[in-house]
């Protein structure tokens, strides 16, 4: 029988064992190895069967056993011994408090997904993931973040496998008051909501869950209320499914309503009001429109509003590609603002144009929301340097007349939260040279170059370490591979070959991540025969373990997960190459310390960053990967090897495959195989074992969270909060003013002449020629503007490149002809052909750069020919 309504029953703990439920509910236990233990210990059985969640554990175990543990004074030490350490964790000073300066009293940070535990699945990949080891890491180092995102009632799809090898998707539905959340209340008790209206007078309702990550509040909207009609309900039902207007009404929700929850938050609970606001991805940029419509109420008008909002955000741009972000058209974004719908008090038309693809190759009716990311946050960054380049050069449209050098999109490299991702007995190793705090410090909040103590451990010990890590491996393979052949329709009878499917001594390859055709999932099989020789090779075998979701409408990517499993089903190969469904952090958790090699081969430069490979690193895995993302920043040859790519713009997408899946199994065959395989004098692979203690040495600590968020704080977060603090609304209201003054008069400035002491096209290093130049200002003044000297090598086509910029003094009043006159110094510091121009842009003390306007004025094609800008 079908039950007609479904409840959750919480267990009534004895008091003595009170504490365990404040243990289940802050979410530090997923990267808190006691913590865990003790939950273990409660019940190794139900432990295991609740997927080691402790929400879950403690609704199932047995009334019987918690009277026992409450009146066992061993488990209660350690019971109080763990609230306590989480207690001094909570509210003792970390990083942050002990830095000096006006630091950001708050930072909210806006995500669609967030990949915490498997306990709490509100993730689909690589940006939900760090989106969690943000949180986490923030909180380690006291960092004050409120996180914000949805409850997706679904989650994320489960994956698992048809008979002949096609994904299918599931779909199970979450019950909030069975995951480690508690609702935010109001003080009479009543559950927060927040509310969005909707054309035609509807209104979205969400309720407000809190998830307690160590120190840093997640609030998560949930939208399935009574109060709700059917279709609203369903707003926040899966992660990045439905249609446009399912998908902008998250977005809505996301962003709108988030900032509406971070105040009704802060309300409740007295904490600090952010400063900062982070958006992660485009998907959340709709915060920056309530901001302004929060001091429009306020009585600042919308150029005010605007520049007091982008003074204090941050955006934060994932995707290389314009296909990776979303885009609306223009006309659905209409219907659901003005003054029908949400933010009544904002013309609709400058929603609009915050959001359109206002430059060449733009599509003009499509609302694009990393375009409206951009133009409400005075600081954005890519997220490694390879992919702020990239951004760079997608986004220049937004900033022209200028380089894509110059446009204002720094970079961030990610990192990784290494306690959740270290394995234990990796960390009990470093434990064992360095004590356990010092090894949670080094993990944690990092700070130094190198781990010296590395080198300190003997070789056996590693190598030991590496082969109970991919025995662990092997076996959680074979019991996931056994249960993925039954859901497929496989007999008991048909599944004795699993017991032998690989091997603790094999070198152990690992691939792992979303299924997207750039990312090549089946690029090692375009050579099907040479591959079966590297996976049967009789002295140097190879083993490959796969895993990956392609996204529900993404045919493509399904074939791709087929094809790759079809070859795995083969008799001769199956006990060496194993597709696993269902991937998630759960597996990824013993996938990454259990391989020896972490492959990574996606189509240059695609890959944004690519954190799985630092995982795996931390691990002592070696990386294996085309040089993208991170990999393109920090590769050395002591830790791993870079596959060569055939990038160029004439190359065949076809050919481009063929050469690079050539040079992977080349470096298989040649360099890396039999490096793993070969012994020296003490019967180890020293050759080996040194890339792997380099890797932990000095990779280690270059990936960690830890290293990213303090890089956020410091570059990004605290002069964002300062740029908050000086824009009062005087300030604001004076700065936008200034703006339209400026953009008004900026036809009338020019340069009309350049001048230097050089007498010929030629100069000796280090001479310093004097540069005079007179332009022409119009209606503007001097403060207004800053005249610049850029110089530097020019290429073929007389570009100067890795630019010097150096501002020139205004001498004298202007001329009769109301020129200003300008000088300063120009240094012939380096060989070879230089060149130099000069140009006029804005200034302002409120602005973050020159560029942030987009406003230039340099000389004319006439003026440039007469002056001889170029020396060689």
């Amino acid at each position: 029988m079908k039950a007609i309504r479904r409840l959750t029953v919480r267990p009534v703990l004895p008091d003595p064992l009170r504490p365990l439920s404040d243990l289940a509910r802050n979410l530090r236990w997923s990267w808190h190895p006691e913590t865990r233990d003790l939950f273990q210990s409660v019940d190794p059985e139900c432990w295991t069967a609740s997927g080691r969640d402790p929400v879950r554990l403690l609704g199932t175990v047995r009334p019987a056993r918690l009277a026992e543990l409450a009146e066992d004074r061993r488990f209660l030490r350690r019971l109080t011994a763990v609230a306590d350490d989480l207690d001094h964790y909570l509210t003792g000073d970390r990083w942050y408090q002990a830095q000096p300066g006006r630091l950001p009293a708050a930072v909210a940070y806006f995500s669609p997904e967030f990949g915490i535990t498997a306990a709490l699945p509100q993730y689909s990949g690589g940006l939900g993931i760090l989106a969690g080891d943000h949180l986490k890491a923030a909180s380690d180092l006291g960092v004050p973040l409120v996180g914000v995102g949805l409850l997706y009632r679904h989650g994320y799809f489960r994956q698992s496998l048809s008979r002949d090898g096609w994904q299918q998707e599931h779909y199970p539905v979450l019950d909030p008051h069975e995951l480690p959340l508690a609702p935010l209340k109001e003080p009479d008790g009543t559950p927060a909501h927040v509310a969005l209206a909707l054309p035609g007078g509807r209104e979205l309702r969400a309720r407000v869950w809190l998830a307690q990550v160590g120190r840093v509040p997640l609030l998560l909207l949930d939208s399935d209320v009574e109060e709700n009609d059917p279709g609203e309900r369903g707003v926040t039902d899966r992660l990045y499914g439905g249609g446009s207007e399912h998908r902008l009404l998250q977005e809505m929700l996301l962003g709108i309503g988030g900032v509406r929850a971070v105040r009704t938050y802060c309300r409740l609970t007295g904490h600090a009001a952010p400063e900062v606001f982070h958006t992660n991805e485009g998907h959340a940029g709709f915060l920056g429109l309530e901001r302004i419509a929060e001091l429009s109420d306020e009585g600042a008008d919308f150029g005010s509003a605007l520049d007091a909002v982008r003074a204090g955000t941050v955006f934060t741009t994932h995707t290389p590609v314009p296909a990776g972000i979303d885009r609306f058209d223009r006309e659905l974004v209409a219907r659901h603002f003005g003054p029908d719908a949400e933010l009544p008090r904002i013309d609709v038309e400058r929603v609009l144009r915050l959001g359109m693809e206002t430059y060449p190759g733009g599509e003009p009716n499509l609302f694009n929301m990393a375009v409206m990311g951009l133009r409400l946050a005075q600081r954005a960054n890519g997220v490694s340097v390879l992919h702020g380049g990239v951004s760079r050069g997608m986004f220049a449209g937004l900033w022209p007349g200028f380089d894509a050098d110059e446009v204002p999109i720094t970079s961030v490299t990610n990192g990784v939260h290494a306690p959740t991702w270290v394995a234990p007995e990796v960390f009990r190793l470093g434990a064992r040279q360095i004590g356990v705090q010092r090894a949670e410090d080094a993990l944690a909040v990092g700070g130094s170059d190198r781990w010296d103590s590395v080198a300190d451990i003997p070789d056996q010990d590693i190598w030991e370490l590496r082969r109970t890590l991919r025995a662990q491996l092997v076996e959680e393979v074979r019991e996931r591979l056994r249960a993925s052949w039954r859901q497929r329709g496989a007999g008991t009878a048909e599944l004795g070959w699993i017991d032998d499917a690989l091997d603790p001594d094999v070198l152990t390859i690992g691939f792992a991540r979303r299924v997207p055709s750039y990312k090549r999932l089946t690029l090692m099989l375009r050579d099907r025969e040479r591959l079966t020789e590297l996976l049967l090779h009789p002295e140097r075998p190879i083993q490959i373990v796969v895993a990956g979701k392609a996204h529900p409408a993404d045919d493509g990517g399904k074939r791709l997960v087929q094809e790759l499993v079809r070859f795995a089903d083969d008799a001769r190969v199956r006990h060496r190459i194993v597709f696993l469904p269902d991937y998630g952090m759960a597996m990824a958790q013993k996938l990454y310390p259990g391989c020896d090699i972490w492959l990574n081969n996606p189509l240059r430069p695609l890959e944004a960053c690519g954190t799985s490979g630092m995982k795996a690193a931390l691990n002592g895995c070696l990386n294996l990967s085309v040089l993208d993302g991170w990999w393109d920043e920090w590769y050395q040859p002591d830790f791993g090897w870079a596959i060569p790519t055939a990038d160029g713009v004439g190359t065949d997408p076809d050919r481009r495959d063929a050469i690079e899946a050539n040079a992977l199994y080349d470096l298989l065959e040649q360099r890396i195989t039999p490096r793993f395989y070969e012994r020296g004098a003490s019967g180890l692979p020293d050759r080996w074992l040194e890339m792997v203690r380099r890797t932990l040495s000095l990779l280690g600590p270059k990936v960690l969270a830890g290293r990213m968020v303090r890089e956020y704080v410091e570059r990004l977060y605290a002069p964002a909060a300062e740029a908050h603090r000086a824009m009062d609304p005087d300030s604001a209201r004076g700065l936008a003013e200034w703006k339209a003054r400026v953009r008004t008069a900026w036809p009338g400035v020019s340069v009309d002449h350049v001048e230097t002491s050089a007498a010929t096209a030629s100069a000796e290093l280090g001479t310093t020629l004097a540069l005079r130049v007179r332009v022409k200002l119009g209606d503007l003044a001097p403060e207004d503007v800053e005249v610049q000297a850029v110089s530097g090598r020019v290429d073929s086509e007389d570009r100067i490149t890795d630019a010097a910029k150096v501002p020139l003094k205004p001498v004298g009043g202007p001329d009769l002809e109301g020129r200003w006159a300008y000088e300063g110094p120009l240094a012939l510091d380096r060989t070879g052909p230089f060149g130099y121009t000069v140009r006029v842009l804005p200034a302002h003390r409120l602005l973050a750069s020159g560029v942030e306007t987009g406003l230039v004025a340099e000389p004319s094609g006439d003026l440039v020919e007469a002056a001889g800008l170029l020396m060689r």
